[in-house]
This record gives C-alpha cells, structure tokens and sequence, in this order.
C-alpha cells in the first residue's frame, strides 16, 4: 500500500492535503462540543480499556462469549483512536489539515475497524444461537480453535474491504478542491472532491458494502429467528429469562451499529444529506465505542463479580 501511494502522489494528484471542515463551522458550537467529544472520548478508552482487562484478569470470563466482547472492545478502542483526536483538532484549529497520505490511511484503518466490528457482531450472533439451541454442543462448535479463526475471518476480510476500497481511492485523480465536508476521511465526501470518474468506486462500494450487509444482516436475522423459535418452545421462565438477558446486549450493539450506519450511508442526491450523513456517522463512529462497554457490563453478573473480585485484588 505505501509503494501504491508513492505511486499515485507522483503520478495522480496535484492535491497534496486536505482540509476537514469538522462537524460544524458555527463558532459558538465550537467549545460546548469540544468539551462533549473529549467526555466521550475519555469515557470510550477508559470503558474499552477497562473491559479489555477484566476480560484478561478475570478466568471466569475466558469464555468464547467474552472472547468475542474482548475483540468489540479492542476495534472499538482503535477506531476511537484512528478518528477522535484529529475531530478534536477541528474544534480548535482554524484551518484543520490533514496529508493526501494521512487522510488515506486514515480511511483505510477506519474501514478496517468499522468493516472488522461487523464481521464480529454477525460471529457473535452464531455464538449466542449455539449457545442457546445447540448446549449441548456449545464447547465442541465453539472451541478456542473455531473462535480464533471466526476472529481472524473477521479481520481478514475488514483487511480485504478496506485495501479495495482505499486502493480504488488512491487510483482517483484530486485536483483543485480540497475541503473534505466532513469531521474525518470518509468515502463519499472523498468522491465528491474527484476531478476524476468515481464510477468504479461507486459501483466497488455498493458491491463490497451490499455483499457485506446483506451477508451479516442474514446471518444475524437467521441465528436471532432460531433463537425465538426456540426460546418459545422453552417450558421454563427462568430459561426464557436466562435467553433474553444473554442476547439483549448484543441486539441493543446490533441495532444502534447498523442503524446509525445504514443512516449515514444510504445516499440521496440532496446536499442538505451530507450534514444529516455526518450527524449520523457520529452515532457510529463516536457513540457506539462508548455504549458498548456499558452495554457489556450493566445488568451483566459476570461482569460485575469480574468487577468485584478484580477490586479486591486490587485493595488486598
């Protein structure tokens, strides 16, 4: 990839940075969201991070479960990492820049974690169906081997996503225009900036991005329609309850993820969309890593006896 950047700096773009317009340019709003975006910032690598090492320190969480939440936590944590500080920087910087090679690797790792976190999701939703409809077969399906290469199948092909979509962004030709409306390097305010035909990466992003979607959304519909089949045949209320509070967690991470994603990405022509677009990705890109942990941990006695004897430890 950097040998392909070299290549196209050379050859391709005149443009040799870009300026990030931010989330918005009315002064006023400037500190107040400076001020929230830094709380939420602060709460996502403390809530991720915090996680992450319950999960490590506790034995009682060596579960595939908790395997899975470690992984969440740890793309939730970088994409936080790849996208904040420099949104930051647009609430106090007059003039926001960012390197033609700085924006592209900042869209290459940011669809690396965000196509990596749905990949994750979908292998999650199969865990809780084994879980659920299959316990007798939990440990057999879901070995620490079958976790591992769910893991490393869901990196690979956030790695696979990315690299087609941020090679066909490199090939585009930028000329005179510069500003990016947008708080980060994203698609389409990219496409819109090109003097060059995006027909390619338009028609690249519906495939790459519908295959994508249409695959996890399927896998999560299918396991989650098993588990209400099978919750309704289940005698008990403590199993019913038992079921529902193992997978409401991950339903409520689910819809807020591909809710707000799908929002942010279904294009109409309108211009007045680029700023509904970008609210939007504020729920995705923002949000989201910060909810996740909580979402993890309240109403969850795993976690809460982690908690518990992690204090202990710590105190004695």
């Amino acid at each position: 990839m950097p040998h392909m950047m070299q290549m196209v700096m050379e050859n391709n773009s005149s443009v040799s940075e870009f300026i990030l317009m931010g989330l918005t340019d009315q002064p006023e709003l400037q500190l107040p969201l400076l001020v929230l975006f830094l709380v939420n910032y602060t709460a996502t690598v403390i809530g991720n991070l915090s996680l992450m090492s319950l999960i490590c320190l506790n034995s009682n969480l060596h579960t595939p479960m908790y395997f899975f939440i470690f992984n969440l936590s740890f793309i939730d944590f970088c994409y936080s990492l790849v996208l904040t500080p420099k949104m930051l920087m647009s609430f106090v910087l007059e003039k926001n820049t960012i390197s033609f090679r700085g924006c592209m690797s900042q869209l290459f790792f940011f669809l690396f974690f965000v196509n990596s976190e749905s990949y994750v999701l979908t292998a999650m939703a199969y865990d809780r169906y084994v879980a659920i409809c299959q316990p007798l077969l939990y440990n057999v399906v879901m070995s620490p081997k079958i976790c591992c290469l769910l893991m490393f199948g869901s990196y690979l092909m956030g790695f696979a996503s990315a690299i087609v979509h941020t090679g066909c962004m490199i090939m585009l030709r930028f000329c005179d225009s510069n500003i990016i409306n947008h708080y980060m390097c994203d698609i389409f305010p990219l496409l819109q900036l090109s003097c060059s035909s995006t027909y390619v990466n338009e028609l690249m992003s519906s495939v790459v991005v519908g295959t994508a979607i249409i695959l996890c959304c399927l896998i999560i519909f299918i396991s989650y329609a098993m588990i209400l089949f099978n919750i309704i045949h289940m005698s008990s209320g403590k199993g019913w309850s038992k079921a529902l509070g193992t997978c409401g967690s991950h339903i409520i991470t689910v819809s807020l993820f591909y809710g707000s994603g799908l929002l942010a990405y279904v294009k109409p022509s309108s211009t007045e969309t680029v700023g509904q677009g970008k609210f939007f990705s504020v729920f995705y890109t923002l949000l989201v890593p910060m909810l996740n942990p909580l979402i993890y941990s309240l109403r969850n006695k795993d976690v809460k006896l982690a908690v518990k004897r992690t204090w202990q430890k710590l105190t004695s």
